[in-house]
């Protein structure tokens, strides 16, 4: 009985572990008359680093607000390990390691760079009333830890030397560094990266898909990203979703998504002419 036990115990184990860390079923969102998803469904696998591309208008973004709670799907559902978060606001998301990032950074501008990771875990001591006046020592001891926390992504990212500088006074590049780094004060399981490299220079390019790689290779992190740099695309994704018209039209490799017709002709808008049979 027991070895029966053990082995219903393993093969449960094993089930779970090989549910998707995201899975997106059947998720439908409008807009008065226009439906922005449209029966999109597809999978984001724990550890790995997805790219979600697609022409304009093709509903990425709108996926992305509804993983992540913005928007509640009409149809359809969203699982987290099983578990279905479809609907659940933004905050009870994000406690559950649902990070989202924007394509236009959203830093807090007059705080330094180590500022805004420290004030980036939610639950802080000091943020109550009570703990102002009879739990000094206790915001102190959260605070240096926070500090620290924070020193370590700053210098996990490089980006020592602005440390102390506004963060509203940062290019845009390096703002979008800061927008990474603070994913990593978070328990994050899962980063939803809305174009990381959308108006970056090369260098900073290069500072970025290093950061996502390290991330994801040294610990764990998981990763979607929204990108319109396919270069960018196939040399971090495993995998690649493409929607178009709120669908998923194909999904792949980076070579093969590129590869594809159907993905070539949603592109640019015509058919491609393929030889005579």
């Amino acid at each position: 009985m027991n070895s029966v036990w053990r082995e219903a115990v393993s093969n449960e184990a094993a089930r779970i572990s090989q549910k998707p860390l995201i899975a997106v079923e059947e998720v439908e969102k409008s807009f008065g008359g226009l439906k922005a998803i449209n029966g999109a469904s597809f999978n984001i696998d724990k550890g790995s680093i997805t790219g979600l591309i697609g022409p304009n208008g093709a509903g990425k973004t709108t996926m992305f607000n509804t993983i992540a709670g913005l928007y509640r799907p009409q149809a359809g559902r969203i699982l987290l390990e099983g578990e279905d978060v479809s609907g659940l606001p933004p905050h009870a998301l994000f406690a559950k390691g649902v990070v989202r990032t924007f394509q236009i950074a959203h830093e807090f501008p007059t705080l330094s760079v180590l500022e805004n990771f420290m004030v980036v875990p939610a639950q802080q001591f000091g943020e109550r009333i009570i703990d102002t006046w009879i739990g000094r020592r206790r915001i102190r001891a959260q605070e240096a830890e926070l500090r620290q926390r924070a020193l370590e992504v700053i210098d996990f990212l490089g980006l020592t030397r602005l440390r102390d500088k506004p963060a509203g006074n940062l290019s845009g590049g390096q703002k979008k560094l800061v927008e990474l780094g603070r994913t990593m004060m978070t328990d994050a399981r899962v980063v939803l990266l809305d174009e990381v490299g959308a108006g970056v220079n090369r260098t900073l390019l290069v500072s970025i898909e290093d950061a996502i790689r390290r991330l994801n290779e040294e610990r764990g992190y998981t990763f979607c990203m929204i990108e319109h740099d396919m270069g960018f695309i196939s040399r971090l994704c495993g995998r690649v979703i493409v929607m178009a018209e709120g669908r998923v039209l194909t999904q792949g490799t980076a070579q093969q998504v590129m590869d594809d017709p159907a993905v070539i002709e949603s592109y640019l808008g015509a058919p491609v002419s393929r030889p005579a049979a």
